[in-house]
């Protein structure tokens, strides 16, 4: 039985070589070609990165909108604006820690200041634009379950017994801490000792179950986890827990309450060796044009013009609003020691709250 053979060409290794080598060749120019486009791309391309506290997502992704559109249109560049959210310290400190934001949009002064601390934003920053770089301004306001039953109006109601707060950590959060420092002034700026308003704080802080790292944390605990009777929240994301929460919540304003002036600057380490500093400037005076100040008011945060403020006045109560230097004639330093150094008004709350558990 012949078993028929099936032969395969023989192939010399000289061609075998020179295949690979026309093959290798290709992968290179490929290679190369797809550098070069990337490169082509890159040179019409520019990103940046804004690190911002945490209620302003939808603050920002409306204002980055409006600006790539006007940007790309003027200078025929694609323009891509990322965000970072967290609670307004804790982004401080991955900034400080290499996390590499051109833009910075925290909650308050300290945080901007200790990322310029550690050399990476020039002094003088607050200096480069209107209104010591303050484009709008915030509160802190009362979110309460839908009927008020709990009859919350003022700040001293929060210290009833039975009453549930829900608050981000003043450690970790611009929120957290700011309504730390309007229930202080509640009590001092309308006459009140200190030893009051430790005793108020005292009870406040007692009644809460969860002190989440940053605002918005705290807006998920209380709307859609249902914890608590108040929460104790921005202005705006008050607003915007309102729209979410279909009719199940609803806003009250206190007589009095702290002025949060949240800042904006470019990190000058990051933008100058991006070579970003021109278009995250524009970026930050755009914030300040009648455009980005409708922005502002449309998310609920407080034009600092004048006339657009006034145009949406039926959207902003007027409520009597006590800045920090009500609180300290001496400034921020000052006030974060008297709050937050080893010892003083926090640790003192803290453990006033231990010694009644």
């Amino acid at each position: 039985m012949n078993i028929p053979s099936h032969t395969n060409p023989v192939v010399p290794v000289r061609e075998i070589a020179k295949t690979l080598l026309a093959v290798g060749a290709l992968a290179a120019w490929l290679a190369a070609e797809a550098l070069v486009a990337g490169e082509a791309r890159s040179a019409d391309t520019v990103e940046l990165l804004n690190v911002s506290y945490d209620p302003t997502r939808e603050l920002y992704k409306d204002v980055n909108q409006a600006f790539e559109a006007h940007y790309e249109k003027e200078k025929g560049k694609e323009l891509t604006i990322k965000q970072s959210h967290g609670g307004s310290s804790s982004q401080a400190r991955a900034v400080i820690d290499g996390l590499q934001a051109d833009i910075l949009t925290l909650a308050m002064w300290p945080d901007t200041d200790a990322v310029q601390r550690a050399g990476l934003i020039a002094s003088g920053w607050e200096d480069r634009l209107p209104n010591r770089s303050v484009p709008y301004t915030s509160t802190i306001v009362f979110l309460v379950r839908k009927g008020n039953p709990k009859g919350i109006a003022d700040w001293s109601d929060l210290g009833k017994s039975g009453v549930e707060i829900v608050t981000p950590n003043p450690k970790t959060s611009g929120n957290g801490k700011l309504s730390l420092f309007a229930i202080w002034g509640s009590v001092t700026q309308r006459g009140g000792s200190e030893a009051e308003a430790l005793d108020l704080a005292a009870r406040i802080y007692a009644q809460a179950p969860v002190l989440d790292t940053g605002a918005r944390g705290s807006t998920t605990t209380f709307v859609q986890k249902k914890i608590g009777d108040v929460l104790l929240t921005w202005e705006n994301e008050a607003h915007l827990a309102l729209e979410e929460a279909q009719g199940t919540v609803e806003i009250v304003y206190p007589p009095v309450s702290i002025l949060a002036d949240p800042p904006v600057t470019r990190v000058d380490a990051v933008a100058s060796r991006k070579g970003t500093a021109e278009i995250v400037d524009r970026y930050l005076a755009f914030l300040y044009t009648d455009q980005g100040q409708e922005i502002a008011a449309k998310h609920f945060y407080r034009p600092s013009n004048a006339a657009i403020l006034a145009k949406h006045a039926a959207a902003f109560p007027s409520i009597r609003l006590f800045s920090v230097n009500d609180l300290s004639p001496k400034g921020w330093q000052d006030i974060f020691d008297t709050f937050f150094a080893p010892g003083k008004f926090y640790d003192q709350v803290q453990a006033k709250v231990q010694a009644g558990r």
